[in-house]
């Protein structure tokens, strides 16, 4: 490296710091906290630190290690959860988004709390709210406040955050999933059960042919009972005209059965609100409950296209995390069965029902552009329904390095630094290496709202002007343009050739 830099016009701090921890990890990387430092030294890792800047605790240089270290604590943390009953674990530093799908969800209860934990949830949370209101929009809160409003957040954690209970029967068959979270903490996501884990039951059913099923029904028992007894008494089963039988032939079943089919149509056509609730007992049963099957005669089917494989780390993202709560929010309010589901249809409040309706369909959206997949219709219509929705994804997403600049071309990059912050600026990294320019164009762009064109909304495009100009006062200059101080150069000091590092 030191060869490097000597035959190399960019020896700024920077650009040293980036090349000597270029595949190492921060200590404030998730993998990091979760293993902690500690270990990770006791194991033999090594971490390189900073001497002239504060380094955040430094870079962890053996990712192998560190990996190693994870999956062997998660190991344990899932053996020891297994004691719960559990009948399988998985473990993963991450999982990609959408790995729960076609499992069902164990519903849970929680342990009721006495009186007294009630009264000091109540008092914690109302000083909680008076404190925040209290100190809205303050930089920085006084540090007796701080304190004291941790207390209280634990305070409330340990009634919200109680530990779920299960049936032990269900655990029994059901698994857990054991990761790493953002803030790189132990992740445990309990009761999943698998299609093949299921308890098997048997349903009874009307078959085509009649049967025992038909048997049940007061009046065909009474006409088979009186078939069978005609035959017992000796009479003659020879004659057609007579005999009575439970069966109707196939060809006339199904010309009854159009008929029904046809007057359901047109009931349904003239009641919106039966067919609403029609419809969403049919695309409940698809996203809830699908195994195979299709417990339903209306047949309006969605499908869900699997995202995980398209964007590593989209389950971190927190979109990921309230689509995912959104999702057991229902799991744990529809019945266990898919033959219950309809009753709990007309028994659910408006609201409900509509919720349910909404979420199912959202699961359906597939704003996906790939290569391969010519969609342009779909991807019109995408835009349309982002359009109405008023969609912003400036509040989901944010252009980094390693999310956009890291990907695309140097000539992107200086177009987006370009729209967002004006040629001066753009003209100002321009000379910079790749690697360079895509970190400096993420400090730049930070909280610009300045988004790809793929993730526009025309509509909000069109009300937000793109701040262009010189750099003016106020104005943050590039790192390789300040001193580690905050300190501009001056133009005699850019002349003056840089201390050696033994200096």
């Amino acid at each position: 490296m030191w060869e490097g830099l000597s035959r190399s016009y960019n020896k700024e701090p920077y650009t040293i710091r980036r090349m000597l921890t270029e595949g190492a990890v921060k200590v404030g990387d998730k993998r990091a906290v979760f293993v902690g430092v500690d270990a990770y030294e006791a194991a033999g890792g090594v971490i390189l630190r900073d001497l002239f800047v504060h380094d955040h605790g430094g870079w962890l240089q053996d990712v192998a290690l560190l990996d190693r270290l994870a999956r062997e604590k998660l190991r344990e943390a899932a053996e020891a959860l297994r004691a719960e009953g559990w009948k399988w674990s998985e473990i993963a530093i991450d999982f990609p988004y959408g790995h729960t799908n076609g499992l069902r969800r164990l519903p849970a209860s929680y342990a009721p709390i006495s009186e007294e934990e009630q009264a000091r949830y109540d008092a914690a949370l109302a000083e909680y709210n008076a404190l925040s209101d209290e100190h809205e929009g303050a930089d920085d809160l006084p540090e007796e406040v701080d304190h004291r409003m941790a207390e209280l957040e634990k305070e409330i954690a340990s009634v919200d955050e109680r530990p779920a209970i299960y049936d032990p029967d269900e655990i029994a068959r059901a698994g857990i999933f054991v990761s790493i979270d953002h803030a790189g903490a132990l992740k445990v996501e309990r009761g999943f059960v698998r299609p093949e884990d299921e308890a098997s039951t048997t349903v009874t059913e009307i078959s085509a042919d009649g049967g025992a099923a038909r048997a049940g029904n007061g009046l065909d028992g009474a006409i088979v009972g009186d078939a069978i007894g005609a035959r017992t008494d000796g009479s003659s089963s020879a004659d057609d005209e007579t005999e009575i039988s439970a069966k109707l032939s196939d060809r006339l079943l199904s010309e009854l059965t159009a008929h029904r089919t046809l007057a359901l149509r047109l009931a349904l056509a003239n009641d919106p609100d039966a067919a609403f609730l029609a419809a969403t007992h049919a695309l409940a049963l698809k996203s809830f409950y699908g195994s195979g099957h299709f417990d339903g005669c209306i047949e309006v089917e969605t499908k869900s296209v699997f995202l995980g494989s398209y964007a590593p780390g989209l389950a971190d993202t927190p979109v990921a995390r309230a689509n995912d709560e959104a999702n057991g929010h229902w799991q744990l309010r529809l019945p266990k069965r898919s033959q219950d589901l309809w009753d709990w249809l007309l028994k659910a409040d408006r609201d409900a029902t509509a919720g349910l309706f909404a979420y199912c369909v959202g699961q359906s959206v597939n704003a996906l552009q790939l290569p391969h997949d010519r969609r342009l219709r779909a991807l019109e219509h995408a835009d349309q329904l982002a359009e109405h929705l008023g969609l912003d994804m400036s509040a989901h997403w944010a252009p980094t390095a390693e999310s956009y600049f890291g990907k695309v071309t140097k000539a992107r990059i200086l177009a987006a630094v370009r729209e967002a912050k004006g040629e001066a600026t753009a003209q100002m990294i321009d000379h910079l290496k790749k690697a360079d320019m895509a970190t400096e164009a993420e400090r730049l762009l930070q909280g610009t709202g300045w988004l790809p064109e793929p993730l526009r909304t025309a509509s909000l495009e069109a009300a937000a002007d793109a701040q262009t100009g010189e750099i003016g006062e106020g104005e943050a200059l590039p790192d390789f343009l300040v001193e580690d101080d905050g300190d501009t150069l001056t133009d005699a000091e850019e002349d003056e050739p840089h201390a050696a590092a033994a200096e």
